[in-house]
């Protein structure tokens, strides 16, 4: 998969970026190459909620870009 540096503005125009420190640096760090990302959720638990959707959703986004 070719690498996409546009994550860092896919995420905030979709709100998934609201408030956060330095954000100049996670431009940069999402920019510069792939990255590997982690989301700590347990998909052999009983139920899954709202809040799991949008850390997979995020996850896609930088899927679809190029990081790992």
């Amino acid at each position: 998969m070719k690498f996409n540096n546009n994550a860092f503005n896919e995420l905030k125009e979709r709100g998934f970026i609201f408030q956060a420190t330095n954000l100049e640096e996670t431009k940069r760090i999402l920019s510069e190459g792939p990255i590997t990302f982690y989301i700590g959720i347990d998909p052999t638990a009983d139920d899954l909620h709202i809040g799991h959707f949008f850390g997979l959703q995020m996850a896609r986004i930088l899927q679809d870009c190029g990081h790992r």
